[in-house]
C-alpha cells in the first residue's frame, strides 16, 4: 500500500536483514527461474496504471486493481494483451479476488468501500461503506460462505456473508469482526494489517500484521475474532503484503524486499516452516500474487518511484514451489 511506504520501510527493509538471518531457510534466497511454456513470463500494464492487487480466473485471465482509480485491467495470460474495464468510480481498487460467477470483489482502500463488480460489464453490483474516516480497506479473500476484507488501520475485519448461490448481502448484514486475543495494533491508527488468506483446513483466516513483533502472521477465528500468532520459526513479515495459499504452501510477498517468502503450513494454520525465498531480477516492488497453472503472477508496483501518467508497469511470472 503506497501511502504507507515510509512507515513500512522503517518496519521492514532496514530491519529485514537481521530478522532474515535468524530465520533459517529464508536466509538463503534462491533466484527464481522464469516460468516455462509458450505463454509470456512478463507483460505490460497500462502506463500510469499504479497496480496493486491481482486475481486470476475464471479461465486464463488476470485482473488488476489500481491505486490510481476504480478502473480494472483484464489481461489474457496466454497473450499478455488486455483492456481497461471502467467501473464507474474513481475510488481506488487495491486487493481484489474473482469468483466463479465472474464477479470481482474489491478492497476500496481509503474510500472505505467493499465493492463487488460484474467482470463482464464493469457494473458495480454492490458497494458497502464501512469503518470510519481513518479506515483503509486493503485486501480480500473469498471463502465458501463469505468475502472477508482487512482494515489496515483498525483492529477489525469486515465480512460479506454470501448466500447458497453466492447472493450478496444487504448492507445491514455486513459483519464487523473485532480482532482480539493476541492481536497487537500499531498506535494512533497506524498501518497494521495487510494481506489475508484462509487456513489450509478452511476453518480460520490468516492475517498479516506488519507491526507486531517486527511483522507477524495471525490465525483469526472468523466467528469470534480471536487471534493467535502463527509460529513461523522466527521468520518475520515486516513488508508482508499479498498472501496466497495453495494446498499447504503459503506465499507471502515481501514487497520492498523484492521477494516472496514461502512457508509450509500445518492444517490449522498455527505453525509454518520456512521453505525458501523466491527472488527475481525482474521484481520492481511486487505487491500481490495470484496463481494459474504452475505459475505465480506478480504485478510490479514500483512504490519507490513517484508515479506519473507515463510510468511503465508490468507483471512477471515465476514458477511455483513444489
Amino acid at each position: 500500500m503506497a501511502a504507507f511506504l515510509s512507515r513500512r520501510r522503517l518496519l521492514g527493509a532496514g530491519a529485514a536483514l537481521g530478522t532474515l538471518a535468524a530465520a533459517g531457510p529464508l536466509a538463503t534466497a534462491a533466484r527464481a527461474e522464469p516460468a516455462g511454456g509458450l505463454w509470456p513470463t512478463e507483460f505490460p500494464l497500462p502506463d500510469g496504471f499504479r497496480p496493486e492487487g491481482i486475481a486470476t480466473g475464471p479461465g486464463p485471465y488476470a485482473w488488476f486493481g489500481s491505486l490510481g482509480g476504480g478502473s480494472l485491467y483484464r489481461a489474457s495470460l496466454a497473450t499478455g494483451r488486455g483492456e481497461v474495464v471502467p467501473t464507474g468510480t474513481d475510488a481506488m481498487s487495491i486487493g481484489i479476488k474473482t469468483d466463479r460467477h465472474g464477479r470481482v470483489f474489491i478492497a476500496g482502500g481509503a474510500s472505505r468501500q467493499l465493492r463487488v463488480v460484474d467482470g463482464g460489464s464493469g457494473r458495480i453490483l454492490a458497494s458497502y461503506e464501512v469503518g470510519r474516516p481513518a479506515t483503509v480497506i486493503n485486501d480480500v479473500v473469498l471463502t465458501p460462505g463469505a468475502a472477508w476484507f482487512t482494515d489496515s488501520t483498525q483492529s477489525q475485519l469486515y465480512g460479506l456473508p454470501l448466500g447458497p448461490r453466492g447472493e450478496l448481502p444487504a448492507p445491514r448484514d455486513v459483519v464487523t469482526l473485532r480482532l482480539k486475543g493476541e492481536w497487537a495494533e500499531a498506535p494512533a491508527e497506524g498501518f497494521t494489517t495487510n494481506g489475508l488468506e484462509r487456513t489450509p483446513d478452511g476453518r480460520g483466516l490468516l492475517v498479516i500484521n506488519v507491526y507486531a513483533d517486527g511483522g507477524s502472521l495471525y490465525r483469526v477465528d472468523p466467528r469470534s475474532g480471536d487471534a493467535r500468532r502463527v509460529d513461523l520459526g522466527g521468520a518475520k513479515l515486516p513488508d508482508g503484503d499479498g498472501a496466497l495459499l495453495l494446498g499447504r504452501t503459503l506465499y507471502v510477498v515481501q514487497q520492498i524486499q523484492n521477494a516472496v517468502d514461502v512457508f509450509h503450513m500445518d492444517a490449522t494454520g498455527l505453525r509454518g516452516t520456512a521453505v525458501t525465498r523466491i527472488t527475481d531480477p525482474r521484481f520492481r516492488i511486487p505487491t500481490t500474487v495470484a496463481a494459474y497453472g504452475n505459475r505465480l503472477y506478480l504485478p510490479n508496483s514500483r512504490f519507490t518511484e513517484p508515479p506519473t501518467p507515463t510510468t511503465d508497469y508490468n507483471v512477471v511470472a515465476v514458477r511455483q514451489v513444489h
